[in-house]
C-alpha cells in the first residue's frame, strides 16, 4: 500500500499528539500535583504565622458545620474558600487593620446583613466576610448576593460560586435562609459602589426586596455600616458609555490606576460596625409598607455611618 504525502503528514502528527499525551501523563500532570501541594504548604505556613493557629481552627470548624448539613446546594468548595479567606484575612488584619465593633448582635441563625456599598470594588463584602470568618465566635460564612452580570464572567462566577457566593435573585436567598445562612446584601447596588468621590457616606437609593425578604421568611435584619472603603480609590466620575458597551453596572474613572502601584487599593483603616438586629412584620405584598421599612433601616446605617466618621479621627489609623 502506497502512502501519500498528506497520509503521512496526519500519522506524523498523530504520533506526536500520542508521545505529548505520554510525557504530560507520565511527567506533566505528576510535576504540577507537586507544585500545588507544595503552594498549599507554603500557603498554610504563611497563614499560620500571620494570622496565628486560630485560622485553622476557625477553617476546620466551618468544614465541620457544612460537612454536618450535608454540603452545599450552590457549589461551595469549603477547601477552596480557605485559600481564599486567607486571602482576604491578611488584608482585614494587615492591610486595611479592620476594627470591628458589635458582632455579637449577629445571631447564630438565619439573618440578612444589610450593609451601604462603597470602595468602587467590593471589598468592603470581602472585609465584613472576614470579620464574620476571623473574628465572630463561632465562625460564619457569609453568602453575598451578586450583580447578575457577574454570572456572564466565566472565571469570576466559578470564583463566586466555588465560595458560596450567590446570583441575587429570590429564591437563591430563600433556600439560603432556610438552611439558616447568613446573607450579606448591598441595597444600594451598583449605584453605592461606584457612586463618585463628592458623595462619600451619602447613601443611594435602597432596592425594597431584602425587606420584602425579611418580612416573608421572618428573620432579622442586622444594619451594617462600613467606613474607610470611600477614601480606598477615588472616583471622579463614570464612562457609563463603556460600561453599557461591556454589559458591565458602572465603569468608575480611577486616576489613581495610572499611577505605579495605584492598582492596589490605598491602606485605608476599616471601621465596620453591627448593629442590634432589627425585625419587622407586615404583609410582604404591602409595597407602601414594605418601602417605609426599608427607609428605616436606609436610616438606620446612616447614622451608624455619621457616628462612625466622627469618631473616626484619621483616614489611615
Amino acid at each position: 500500500m502506497l502512502w501519500g504525502g498528506d497520509e503521512i503528514v496526519a500519522l506524523n502528527r498523530r504520533t506526536a499528539l500520542a508521545r505529548l499525551t505520554e510525557v504530560a501523563a507520565r511527567d506533566l500532570i505528576p510535576f504540577a500535583g507537586r507544585a500545588v501541594r507544595r503552594a498549599k504548604r507554603a500557603a498554610d505556613q504563611l497563614a499560620y504565622r500571620t494570622l496565628g493557629p486560630d485560622f485553622e481552627e476557625r477553617n476546620l470548624a466551618l468544614k465541620a458545620h457544612y460537612q454536618d448539613k450535608g454540603g452545599d446546594p450552590f457549589g461551595l468548595d469549603t477547601e477552596f474558600t480557605k485559600y481564599m479567606a486567607m486571602v482576604t484575612s491578611v488584608a482585614h488584619r494587615l492591610w486595611f487593620r479592620t476594627s470591628v465593633y458589635g458582632i455579637e448582635n449577629v445571631p447564630s441563625g438565619g439573618a440578612l446583613l444589610v450593609s451601604n456599598h462603597s470602595g468602587q470594588f467590593p471589598l468592603d463584602g470581602m472585609m465584613i466576610a472576614a470579620s464574620m470568618f476571623m473574628d465572630a465566635q463561632p465562625p460564619r460564612l457569609v453568602r453575598a448576593m451578586v450583580e447578575k452580570w457577574a454570572q456572564t464572567m466565566p472565571y469570576i462566577s466559578l470564583l463566586f460560586s466555588r465560595t458560596g457566593q450567590v446570583v441575587g435573585v429570590p429564591d437563591n436567598c430563600r433556600r439560603l435562609l432556610e438552611r439558616d445562612e447568613l446573607i450579606l446584601v448591598f441595597p444600594e447596588g451598583a449605584r453605592g459602589v461606584s457612586k463618585p468621590f463628592s458623595k462619600r457616606y451619602q447613601l443611594q437609593d435602597f432596592g425594597p426586596g431584602f425587606m420584602r425578604m425579611a418580612m416573608e421568611m421572618g428573620v432579622p435584619i442586622i444594619p451594617v455600616a462600613v467606613v474607610g472603603a470611600e477614601e480606598q480609590y477615588v472616583n471622579v466620575g463614570n464612562l457609563e458609555w463603556a460600561a453599557k458597551f461591556l454589559g458591565a453596572p458602572a465603569l468608575p474613572l480611577l486616576p489613581q490606576l495610572l499611577i505605579p502601584g495605584g492598582q492596589l487599593p490605598l491602606p485605608t483603616k476599616y471601621h465596620i460596625y453591627f448593629g442590634e438586629p432589627m425585625s419587622f412584620e407586615g404583609d410582604p405584598d404591602d409595597d407602601e409598607l414594605v418601602e417605609e421599612q426599608a427607609w428605616l433601616v436606609k436610616q438606620n446605617i446612616q447614622n451608624m455611618l455619621g457616628q462612625g466618621l466622627r469618631s473616626r479621627q484619621n483616614i489611615f489609623f
